[in-house]
Order: structure tokens, then sequence, then C-alpha cells
């Protein structure tokens, strides 16, 4: 492949730096980033000829956490004398423990809507940017797209933003149309699987440049080419096979520069753009989970869980078997001819000649103390490094004694409030810098007019609990005697000043 990297000479980018950015991505990063989006998600994928395995119980599917059990419960025997146990596949239990609690904590964060203002000295101004950015950030996805952003970064670690601008609509764009200018600007996440970021050799805090990487399927080549894929799906051979499966995907490798971009689909250069608004300013913006000090990516909340979630799976199955085994009752009968096909039941009559005959009973399901405290032990674990128990998620264990104060549950919460409040500074910087980035873009376009020091914005979070309606009502009074404007307190109680009854 032969890039044309000469308008990146500026940031001091070549071919073997970016291919170093790439494949070390590849290599290193992307087996451990997909291992932990796995873990996340959990799916289930269909085994066996037509999605069922052939006498294997619930065989149809195995789950993607099953890699971290011990060969004996899933039956994998890499060395035949190594486990005796390992013969055959044992019921498996999985309690994806990790999912939920990684949603509580998103749940937290972008539970509720936030708002981005403007800190501007001048009232029409600060209108002005809340109006612009609260538009450009609904266009981009809302909530729901921090959401998205949100659940990356706590899985990955980190999630980056990209700004991307449409200049020439934009520039067409009339002063003040709201609507047109957020139809021109979109704010889209990118999760770490795709993105290889380019530091700066010199500093691990910037970026030089931004390689999008992503392998698609070529265009036009679906249609004409599903005969061959659904052959090949069905273990069919065809003597072009891999030939075929080279021409359906195309690797498309997106560069991000400061005020370039160029579009490479297996090594040729496809398109390249300079921008006109924005020369010297590289549109991406890097948001860390949790700061790691020293390091580009964060801290990721599923990294840390998996260890013990192995733990859990492990211990839950080895309990299903154990249950399995000793929850019947089972008979030894001595001297009864035929008693192994006698019915067993209710009613049923044995009826032998000899007088040393006998039949007894063993099994059922013996209580293990043990076993229970350490699941529970796992549990507990799980719930300090999370700092997500499951109280949080409106599951009670026995006696949590008084919460109906607010107090009460804070304090039962801390753990999770306090994680909380500190990945709002770093998701907050992130969403802060994006705006600032669209600002620009407003000026120079010269749709928003805005001086550097009208530029600074700050986020408005919600309280992630539940409060009274009267508790909430006398806070806006409160800030309303304190001089904050009618509007904004009106916003933050879910009303606008056009509602009817409201003055």
């Amino acid at each position: 492949m032969s890039y044309r990297l000469d308008v990146f000479s500026g940031v001091g980018l070549d071919e073997a730096r970016l291919a170093l950015a790439i494949d070390g991505r590849r290599a290193r990063e992307l087996p451990r980033l997909e291992k932990l989006w796995s873990y996340f998600r959990n799916p289930l994928e269909p085994v066996g000829v037509g999605g069922a395995a052939a006498g294997s119980w619930r065989g149809w599917y195995r789950q993607a956490q099953e890699v971290g059990l011990p060969d004996r419960v899933t039956g994998r025997r890499r060395d035949p004398g190594l486990d005796d146990r390992a013969s055959g596949r044992r019921e498996v239990v999985i309690e994806n423990d990790i999912a939920w609690r990684v949603q509580l904590m998103v749940d937290f964060l972008f539970g509720k809507s936030i708002r981005v203002l403007s800190t501007s000295e001048d009232e029409a101004t600060r209108e002005r940017v809340e109006k612009v950015i609260e538009a450009v950030w609904e266009a981009s996805g809302g909530i729901a797209m921090l959401q998205d952003a949100a659940t990356l970064g706590h899985v990955y670690g980190h999630v980056d933003l990209v700004v991307r601008i449409d200049e020439e609509r934009l520039l067409g764009a009339a002063a003040g149309d709201i609507a047109a200018i957020a139809d021109a600007i979109r704010i889209e996440p990118i999760d770490a699987t795709r993105g290889a970021p380019i530091v700066n050799r010199d500093d691990y805090r910037e970026l030089d440049a931004y390689a999008i990487c992503v392998e698609r399927e070529a265009p036009g080549a679906s249609a004409e080419q599903e005969p061959e894929r659904r052959m090949r799906l069905r273990g069919g051979r065809r003597s072009s096979g891999r030939a075929q499966a080279a021409r359906e995907r195309v690797l498309s490798l997106e560069l991000i520069g400061p005020g370039v971009r160029q579009v490479y689909e297996d090594g040729m250069l496809v398109e390249e753009s300079r921008s006109v608004l924005l020369p010297e300013t590289l549109p991406i913006v890097h948001v860390q989970n949790v700061s790691q000090p020293f390091r580009y990516s964060g801290l990721s909340e599923v990294e840390a869980l998996i260890p013990l979630q192995d733990e859990l799976n492990t211990r839950l199955s080895d309990r299903a078997s154990r249950v399995t085994m000793q929850s019947f009752q089972m008979y030894l009968a001595k001297g009864i001819e035929g008693f192994d096909r006698a019915p067993v039941g209710p009613g049923a009559l044995w009826q032998t000649d000899n007088m040393e005959a006998s039949v007894q009973a063993f099994g059922g399901d013996s209580a293990s103390p043990s076993e229970t405290a350490h699941i529970s032990e796992i549990r507990e674990a799980m719930d300090k490094i999370s700092s997500a128990p499951p109280l949080a998620g409106g599951v009670l264990r026995g006696r949590v004694g008084n919460l109906s104060s607010a107090t009460a549950l804070r304090v039962t919460l801390i753990g999770l409030l306090s994680k909380t409040e500190r990945k709002r500074v770093t998701y907050g910087r992130g969403i802060t810098r994006a705006s600032r980035v669209v600002l620009e873009a407003l000026d120079a376009a010269g749709v928003v007019r805005t001086g550097a020091g009208d530029r600074g914005v700050r986020v408005a979070w919600s309280d992630p609990l539940p409060s009274e309606e009267r508790d909430d009502v006398a806070a806006a009074r409160a800030k309303v005697e304190l001089g904050v404007p009618e509007e904004r307190v009106l916003s933050e109680l879910g009303y606008e000043a056009t509602d009817p009854s409201i003055r």
C-alpha cells in the first residue's frame, strides 16, 4: 500500500509511523478489546449442524464467557490424561454480573438529560450559544448518543468523539438558522476497536492525527455474490472461495489530521478534503472512562471484573452439577430381578423370593455452607471493585436499614456516587471540548459569532438519585431568589416558559 501523506508532514506522519500505529493496534490492542466486549455482551453463538449440537444438553449455543471456565465444565480436553473429569460437557451456568453493573454505572452517569451552559458574560451570547449547542447535540443523537459513548468508554476504558462538519452546507446556512446549522454538524463516538490514535511523541495527552479503520463489504458485491457466500456458510467449497471472499471485503482507512482528511480503500486514495473553517484543529476529542496516569487509554470497568466473573461462573456451574447429581433419589437394589425395568413411583410394587434382597436409597441435595459462602464473597468482591452494589439496581438483600431518608440512601451508595462524580470530570471535559470545536467552526463560518472568551461552556448534571417533587420545587425557588434566570430553573424542572399556566 502507498499512502500520500505529504499533507500530514506538519505533524511528522509518515508511512512507517502510520503502519506502526495500525499494526500495533491489530496485534496488541484489538484482541484485548474484543475480549472485553465479549465479556460485557456475552453473546450466544449457535453451534452444531442446524444450530443444534447432537447429544448435548442445552447444546444449540455457546456463550462468550465460557472461555473462562475450566475444562472439567466445558468438556474441552487438551490432554486426555490431564483430568478424568473432563470426559464430557457438564451443566454450564453463566450469570453475567458484568453487564448489569456496567449498564447501572452508565445509567447513573447519563440516565437523565444534561445541559451544556455557556460561561459567557453577555446574556444574549449565552442564550444564543446554549441554543445552538443544544441543537447540535440533539441532532447528533442527544442523550442516547451519550449513553452509547459511555457504554463504549466503560467497556474499553476510553471513547473518542469526532466532530464532523459539512463545511459547504454550514457556509450556506443563514446566520441564526439553528436547524440548518444543526444539520451541518455531527458529533460521533468512535469505539476503540475502530480508532487508531497517533499520539504525539512528546506528550501522550496530545494527538498528531487519528486513523479510523473499518472493514466492510465492497459496494455492489453483496447481491451478486450472495450465492457464493451462502455456499461457504453451508460448508461448500469452490475453487475461487478465498479470492471471492477477499473481493467481498474492503478495508476502509480514514485519516484525520489538523485541517485535513483522507479516505483510503484497500490502499487507494478515494477522497481528500481540507478544512477552510478549522485549518489547524484536529476535530477529535479523547474521553477516558477513568483517568489513568501516563496512558492514552483509561481504565475499563470490565477488565477488573473478568477474573471474578470467571470464578463466579465456575462455582455456579459446579453447584449446578452437584445439585443435579444429588437432588434425585437413587436406589441400589440387590437380589431383585428386573429392577432396572420396573417403574419407580407412587404405588409401584416390587416382589422377590430372595430373603437377602434389599433396596437402599441414596442421593438427595445436601447443604454446602462453604460453597454458598464462597459465592457470596465473590459477589461482594465484585460489589467493591465496581462500586455498583445490587441495591443501586433495586435489589434488596435482607434488612438494609431505614432508606426512607435521601441522606441514608446516599451514604449507602457513596461508592457509586463518588465514582460517578469522578467520571463526570472526564466525560464532562470531553463534552466541553467538542462544544468548543463546534463554536470555533460556527464563528469561522460567520453563522454564530463568538469571541474566544465566549466559547467556554460547562455541563450541568442531574442528580442520579430519585428525588421528591416538593424538594425540587423548594430548591428551584431558592435558585430564583439567588438570581438564577427563571427560564433555566424551569428547564431543570422539565418545563418551558411557553407551557400553559407557567409564568
